[in-house]
């Protein structure tokens, strides 16, 4: 073999040679041991990686560990074969004794800081009964004289034995097979962190084609049909039918839709014009639509009397149930014309009010903060220029989460570029899980850090074997025990990856609109129902990380964990309240700006009303600064206070004032 490039592996031989070599024999060719050793290490190493990465480590046959009828501190091991995870062949011929106690003496003087017990104390211990695959020269013999310059001394073995030998360690060893969801979660990293940004992006997935159209489109007709109908009547009988009161929890969440469905046909109908209206309540039976809003204003007050924490646990949920009786109460149950674009999120069933929004720009920069932070971490990611893609995403400025302000609108560019960042970033979550799905269906190699072969745990009771266990140790399978149980969803990870894996990249694109009449659009279900998926890119991923029965327990993530201080959040809270403070700051300073130009008017008007003579005066005192006016002298006794003149021009220069000439007047 070639000389390796990937370091040590089995026993300092290349765990991946760099390439085989094998001789190439010809007639008149002088043969040295160098040709003869290379012929036979080509094929015991491709042997050896044949069984290492076809089979896998374990025990193909027999080796069976039972108790010994003669003394309480041995075991017999049955005849067998077996292979370590280097792919060396142990292979026992016949049955051998094994004393126990010996090879627990021999584990407690070779490893002092092993915390195993005394192997002859009175508790029960557990141990691991393994074989270790082991190489022996033999058969020396005296080397014919040659010109070396340093001949071999005495006799050189001729042979390499191989065998085995037992050993016992403390009742730990490594597990070979793989389970697919410990490389899933290497990528992912934290699963409840995963789970929460999942969570916010089906939240915004819900609300993307509604605020593509409602922002691209504020001034259009919403199509009221048939469905919209149906909906309006079931819904207003189920609010009378529900009753006076503050309902329950479970009472509160149903009627929480009650109203989403009933406040969205309506809306619906507000988008029209008067000829518009007039058609539909001629065309369906709306002619109660003022009773109507009655009812929803009832219902709405009936929720925001509930405590919205025991109806809606989860705070996504919460924040558009809030937003829903919210912006139902305040732009339908009293028609409010001058929101039209809240009044068209609401007629598709995804009511915005200023809170949701204000969450909604938090969500946009905590799922970028975790796509980059995964990225960075990650080293094999295969779609190369994810990374670049969700850099580029310009996220609207986070503001700290207000109070619900019926008064608060919508612009247009404010929710173009919600919509925009929302589409691109939900587009990116998914291209990231996809990628991290469908590296799962590459096992990695075995790795060969402890190359013994688990034979059967043994329990102790003092220096006696009363219990052999061999139920649980490694079997070779077909592929290598790494396949074990990958193999039963094998063939569904495949149909489902030819579905998601290697695809086009997913790019967001709006919902197509007519170019006149009032545009279609559907009423978006399921809202407040808990948000699921059922894709193939979703199906792929429960597949995953739902544990089959007898599945092993994915290996944990280890890395490092960074934590937010509470200073830091702390700091970040007050940040944004100063931001907004700020705000109106520079709102206020505009508005004196304002005040400033127009006293600056009435000014110049002035200047030019009065005579030539103040002109100088008035620019004196516009330029000089403020100063107090120095107190005039008290008048002497008996004596008439001098009359204050007007200074002349001459006064700027600091010459005394003059007195007025004939003609003029003081």
């Amino acid at each position: 073999m070639s000389k390796p490039d990937c370091g040590c592996g089995c026993g300092g031989a290349p765990a991946f040679p760099a390439a085989f070599a094998r001789p190439r024999f010809f007639a008149g060719q002088l043969l040295t041991e160098d040709d003869l050793g290379l012929l036979t290490d080509y094929v015991a190493g491709k042997d050896r990686l044949h069984n290492r990465m076809l089979s896998g480590p374990g025990v193909v046959c027999g080796l069976e560990v039972t108790c010994d009828s003669c003394d309480g501190g041995t075991v017999s091991v049955h005849p067998g074969h077996a292979l370590d995870c280097c792919g060396n062949d142990i292979v026992l011929s016949c049955k051998e004794k094994v004393d126990v106690q010996a090879l627990v003496r021999e584990l407690r003087v070779s490893s002092p800081g092993v915390a195993c017990g005394d192997p002859c104390d009175d508790d029960q211990r557990h141990y691991g009964l393994f074989v270790r695959y082991e190489e022996t020269m033999a058969d020396p013999v005296s080397p014919f004289a040659t010109e070396e310059p340093c001949p071999a001394p005495g006799c050189v073995p001729s042979r390499v034995q191989e065998g085995f030998r037992f050993v016992v360690k403390c009742d730990t060893a490594d597990d070979h097979r793989y389970n697919p969801a410990t490389k899933l979660l290497a990528q992912i990293g934290d699963k409840d962190a995963y789970e929460r940004i999942r969570l916010l992006s089906l939240r915004l997935d819900h609300y993307l084609d509604p605020m593509s159209v409602a922002g691209a489109f504020s001034t259009r007709t919403i199509k009221f049909e048939d469905a919209d109908a149906v909906r309006y009547a079931d819904n207003l009988r189920l609010l009378r039918e529900s009753g006076e009161g503050v309902p329950q929890p479970p009472a509160a969440r149903q009627q929480t839709e009650y109203v989403r469905a009933l406040a969205s046909a309506i809306a619906r109908y507000d988008t029209y014009d008067d000829a518009g209206q007039q058609d539909l309540r001629a065309k369906h039976d709306l002619g109660e639509i003022d009773a109507a809003r009655q009812v929803l204003g009832a219902a709405c007050d009936r929720l925001a009397a509930a405590d919205p924490e025991q109806v809606w646990p989860e705070p996504a949920h919460r924040a558009v149930a809030l937003a829903v009786v919210a912006e139902a109460k305040n732009r339908v149950a009293t028609a409010d014309p001058d929101a039209p674009i809240e009044v068209r999120l609401l007629a598709q069933g995804t009511p915005l009010d200023n809170v949701l929004e204000a969450e909604f720009r938090a969500d946009l920069v905590r799922i970028r903060e975790w796509l980059l932070g995964r990225l960075d971490r990650v080293p094999g990611v295969a779609d190369c220029v994810l990374h670049a893609d969700v850099r580029k995403v310009a996220v609207p400025r986070p503001l700290p989460i207000p109070e619900p302000d019926p008064a608060h609108r919508l612009s247009v560019a404010d929710l173009g570029l919600l919509a925009d960042a929302a589409g691109k970033l939900t587009t990116c979550v998914r291209r990231f899980v996809t990628d991290a799905a469908c590296s799962t269906l590459n096992p990695p190699c075995v790795d060969c850090a402890d190359d013994d072969v688990l034979l059967a745990h043994l329990e102790l009771d003092g220096c006696d074997v009363v219990r052999v266990c061999s139920a649980t140790r490694e079997q070779v399978l077909p592929g290598g025990s790494a396949y074990g149980e990958w193999l039963p969803k094998l063939y569904q990870l495949r149909h489902l990856a030819e579905q998601v894996c290697c695809q086009p990249t997913p790019v967001y694109r709006p919902p197509g609109v007519p170019e006149s009449g009032p545009i279609p659009r559907p009423y978006v279900p399921g809202l407040l129902e808990p948000w699921r998926r059922q894709g193939p890119l979703d199906r792929m991923w429960d597949l995953l990380v739902t544990p089959a029965p007898g599945e092993t327990v994915p290996k944990p993530v280890r890395e490092q964990v960074y934590t937010v201080p509470a200073e830091v959040t702390d700091s970040l809270q007050e940040m944004n309240a100063l931001r907004g403070q700020v705000s109106d700051l520079i709102a206020t300073v505009e508005a004196l700006r304002g005040q400033l130009d127009t006293a600056r008017e009435q000014v110049a008007r002035v200047r030019e009303d009065v005579p030539d003579r103040l002109s100088d005066r008035l620019s004196e005192l516009e330029s000089a600064p403020a100063a107090e006016p120095e107190p005039e002298p008290e008048p002497e006794p008996e004596q008439k206070a001098p009359v204050r003149r007007p200074r002349s021009s001459s006064s700027r220069s600091g010459g005394s004032a003059r007195k007025p000439r004939s003609g003029e007047t003081s």
